[in-house]
């Protein structure tokens, strides 16, 4: 897939200064000024994230009870800037453009067009978005999702839409007659949600922010703090004073989580201070966290073999062991059995540096263990998380304070999505009590998640696509085969704030249905109204919009569900759509009967300074798994990508990550500060010794094709090499723009979350001497 021409302007200079500091602060500024809203974003920005303010649009990290003058990161100001800008796409910008033209268009400049204004609908003639009228625009796509089969149209939904709209959508979506919610979550934390609740019993993390002020170790895999949470570093700083070890795992080595310089303490940036985040950084090789895992493992286990036979204080909790927990005598066995060899091979580290690091994790009361997509987005991903669970339980952090597991998610509303009803799995909600409620038959059926919609529309089953939110097209794999299947698509309908890639790979019919954002005031008949979201700790929050909408012609995301939901379903007197619009309390109430057990007095409680938690079993250890115990699962293999091709001359693993000017596939700029790299996201990271071993040079230009056994040619052109700090064998690139080499079937087994962080890929020159006129694959056997 040919991708746009790298900018002349592209530069590379390695950044030694830490996470925060003079660069956040400068990155701050010149977003504000980029978006126009310099002197009214400063004001906003003191809102965010505040127990009387909005909820940030952005990551999903928990809200203090007790925040901080400035509770928000340098991404999340960028979120709030582009939401607020006074940038718009009005009808007449889209009647200068054609679709075509938009198609040539980078994701930045699709976005910085600013905030579409007005409902538009595709017009084939013209090839141009055109205005349509709202109730033209309802009742277009009410006639033809009415006359399409329920079980051919797809609801997806993003991780942004709050409580009440997630709730709304789901309800719409099983009226209709399917369970087919694909949502942000299948391409992150599926596998998370399918890991845990067999290992203890809950679907999301046993951390809150309490547990930092407790803990006495902090573990990571998988994620680079400083750029996707980077107000959990006012945490971490917190947790490194008091001298608490964090032990990172991550194949590179990410700024955030090597030194942080507070931005809101004037003596750390006044002087040269700054906080060390990590006390041991142990570089993995991609897909390593399994094999690292595993020997510190071994030597916990092995290490209490002799304690307990010299009668010396234990070092597993032999007691949790025994009252809480089934299937450890198998695990421990086959640690004791793990080859040290094998282990750092599969690893990337030596035996010392794991050992380390299990002794320090050993000498620590409770310790926490976070992780990101660097862990679930493997073929073997749900497998990983198993034994990230089984490192917690062999000492007993699960259930007490300072200890637990905290999967980082991403986007501001993900996991409360689901914790609503967003979800393709019709076991996960509580079916007798919405047929109770509502008085009709929930669908028994499975519906479909994100793979699965995308293998459907392959084949051409899809009728119609509803997009709340997102940028699904941009979002998967395998575009080169998935953008002509989805242009085939009869009807695509998406929830809108501004433009990107699915609005402009659009289907035969295609609707923009322009919102409020977040940060708005949502006025509707019964006054200003506010929406709830959860956090990745479990604790939901109020939010309240506070400034002046973009356009007197945007709706509601609760007005539109709402809309749509009176267009396609048969009137029932149990809902009362227009109420709901009017009055979004009444959807709490709504949502506090379907689950008593969370939301009691979800309307009394919404504005608890930092969140009111949801109740989680394995917090009081009580286990809801099938046999009422926490469960050790001893895996058959430490290798989380079994069907990579063995690593061998040409064959690299490359793992797709997101920017520093970048939140999900929302694109902000081309820099990437920490990083050291500027003007291009076409760039590839690499490992010095392996760029010298494959002849290659800094700066050359190379295109990445797929090594896959399906015969379809996937790669993208033009991409810049730079060497930077990463095993040898792995290579990094941005996501979205590599997306088109991850085929649709290389995804986690049982949860089907893409396996972006460890694709199999050989480079081939694209840019060569005179002397050499035709491509050569780089690092094949001589002929």
């Amino acid at each position: 897939m040919k991708t746009k021409d790298i900018p002349e302007e592209a530069t590379f200079s390695e950044y030694t200064h830490a996470a925060g500091g003079w660069g956040s602060v400068r990155a701050l500024g010149s977003i504000l000024r980029q978006e126009h809203v310099l002197t009214s974003g400063t004001r906003v920005l003191m809102k965010q994230n505040k127990p009387d303010g909005f909820a940030c649009v952005s990551c999903s990290w928990a809200k203090p009870a007790d925040p901080h003058v400035f509770e928000f990161c340098e991404n999340g100001a960028k979120a709030t800037a582009w939401e607020i800008t006074d940038k718009r796409a009005t009808p007449e910008f889209f009647a200068r453009h054609t679709v075509t033209e938009f198609e040539s268009w980078s994701d930045l400049e699709l976005e910085a067009a600013g905030r579409v204004t007005h409902p538009m609908r595709y017009d084939d003639a013209s090839d141009k978005y055109l205005p349509i009228s709202w109730d033209k625009a309802f009742d277009e796509i009410g006639s033809a999702l009415r006359a399409a089969d329920a079980e051919k149209v797809v609801f997806y939904a993003s991780g942004r839409a709050s409580l009440e709209t997630s709730y709304m959508y789901q309800l719409m979506a099983r009226m209709y007659g399917n369970n087919n919610l694909p949502d942000s979550s299948n391409m992150c934390h599926e596998s998370t949600s399918v890991a845990l609740p067999k290992t203890i019993g809950v679907a999301v993390g046993t951390v809150t922010l309490d547990d930092f002020a407790a803990t006495d170790c902090l573990l990571f895999f998988g994620h680079n703090t400083g750029t996707n949470a980077p107000r959990m570093l006012h945490s971490l700083e917190e947790v490194r004073k008091r001298g608490v070890p964090v032990i990172t795992f991550n194949p590179l080595r990410e700024r955030g989580l090597v030194s942080f310089v507070n931005p809101q303490s004037p003596l750390e940036m006044l002087t040269p201070a700054r906080t060390a985040i990590s006390s041991q950084y142990v570089q993995i090789k991609i897909g390593g966290d399994s094999a690292a895992v595993m020997g510190m493992a071994k030597w916990l286990i092995e290490a209490d073999d002799v304690a307990r036979e010299t009668r010396q204080p234990r070092l597993l909790d032999a007691g949790f062991i025994a009252d809480h927990t089934a299937g450890f005598e198998e695990f421990a066995a086959a640690a004791r059995r793990a080859d040290w060899n094998d282990i750092e091979r599969r690893a990337g580290v030596s035996r010392a540096e794991l050992e380390q690091a299990a002794q320090t994790y050993a000498n620590a009361r409770s310790a926490m263990l976070m992780y990101g997509m660097g862990v679930t987005q493997h073929r073997e991903a749900v497998r990983t998380i198993h034994m990230l669970t089984n490192l917690l339980l062999l000492r007993g952090n699960i259930g007490r304070p300072g200890a637990g597991i905290c999967p980082i998610r991403g986007h501001s509303n993900v996991q409360g999505q689901r914790t609503v009803g967003i979800t393709e799995k019709p076991e996960m909600v509580p079916r007798e009590k919405l047929k109770e409620q509502y008085c009709f038959d929930v669908p028994e059926k499975k519906g479909l998640n994100t793979v699965e919609a995308c293998e459907e529309i392959l084949k051409e089953k899809i009728s119609a696509f509803f997009m709340l939110g997102g940028n699904f097209v941009r979002a998967i794999p395998d575009h080169s085969r998935m953008e002509p299947a989805w242009r085939k698509i009869p009807l695509t309908v998406q929830v809108v704030t501004r433009l990107n890639r699915s609005s402009v790979i659009h289907g035969r019919r295609s609707y923009l249905l322009p919102c409020l954002g977040r940060i708005e005031i949502d006025q509707q008949a019964g006054g200003a109204q506010a929406v709830s979201v959860e956090d990745s700790t479990g604790c939901m929050h109020g939010s309240r919009g506070m400034v002046k909408p973009a356009s007197e012609h945007l709706l509601s995301e609760v007005a539109i569900v709402a809309e749509i939901a009176k267009r396609i379903l048969i009137p029932n007197p149990r809902v009362n759509w227009n109420a709901w619009t009017a009055d979004y309390s009444r959807i709490r109430d709504a949502i506090a009967e379907t689950y008593p057990e969370i939301f009691h007095d979800f309307n009394e409680r919404m504005w608890t300074p930092g969140g009111f938690a949801r109740p989680l079993a394995a917090r009081e250890r009580k286990w809801k798994t099938g046999n009422g115990k926490a469960n050790f699962i001893t895996p058959d293999s430490l290798d989380e990508d079994p069907d990579m091709p063995a690593d061998g001359p040409g064959v690299l693993r490359l793992m797709t990550t997101r920017g520093d000017s970048q939140f999900n596939t929302t694109v902000y700029g081309l820099d990437d500060r920490f990083r050291g790299v500027h003007g291009t996201r076409h760039v590839l990271l690499m490992n010095v010794a392996d760029i010298g071993r494959l002849g290659l040079k800094e700066g050359d230009l190379v295109t990445a094709s797929t090594v896959s056994q399906d015969g379809i040619a996937r790669s993208v052109d033009d991409l810049r090499v730079h060497a930077f700090d990463i095993p040898a064998g792995c290579i990094m690139g941005y996501f979205p723009e590599l997306n088109p080499l991850i085929p649709l079937a290389h995804h986690a087994k049982d949860s089907k979350v893409p396996a972006a962080k460890s694709i199999p890929v050989r480079l081939t020159r694209t840019q060569m001497q005179a002397a050499q006129p035709e491509d050569i694959v780089i690092g094949a056997p001589a002929p």
